[in-house]
């Protein structure tokens, strides 16, 4: 018995300002404000997204080929992340048709591929410890005194409520 092989995906979408010039270097993500700057996005628009992008760079071919594997599990819109799955065969496909996607519903951002994996247990271990380096960076910017617990909560919960979304994927 052969068992199907897969490649975990974990990607950040950096959002680019509508105002930032072609030329020059984006500015920093979240600059300036302690919330971190959500997209409205789900993991369905994220995958018909992906699936555009497949057919018109790699055409039909490309997207028969990757069209049964690929599937997104999980998305963030507080840290922007995604944990997307596909065959392993197919994963340059995607991972091409990921680096040539550039908007998504009018918002303009930057796919960036942190982490690729065989199990989904390195990839969630990833975003878990993106999570965290994320929030540390949300709580560095709010500036609050480290006496002053209200914000600090709502840290903690988020990071608390997405390790177990992260932990509950399965293949």
């Amino acid at each position: 018995m052969v068992r199907f092989k897969n490649r975990w995906f974990l990607v950040e979408f950096i959002p680019i300002p509508s105002d930032a010039k072609i030329l020059s270097i984006p500015p920093i993500p979240h600059s300036g404000s302690s919330t971190p700057t959500r997209l409205n996005l789900d993991s369905k628009q994220i995958y018909s997204a992906l699936k555009q992008s497949v057919i018109s760079n790699y055409g039909d071919v490309g997207w028969g080929a990757v069209g049964l594997s690929l599937s997104v599990k999980y998305f963030s819109p507080t840290t922007n992340i995604c944990i997307i799955r596909v065959g392993r065969d197919q994963h340059n496909i995607v991972w091409g048709a990921l680096t040539l996607l550039n908007g998504l519903e009018g918002i303009k951002f930057i796919p960036n591929v942190m982490h690729v994996s065989g199990t989904i247990k390195h990839a969630q271990l990833a975003a878990i410890a993106h999570n965290r380096t994320v929030i540390a960076k949300y709580r560095a910017m709010a500036g609050a005194p480290v006496a002053y617990q209200d914000s600090y909560d709502s840290y903690d919960t988020y990071l608390e409520s997405s390790n177990r979304d992260i932990q509950a994927l399965q293949d």
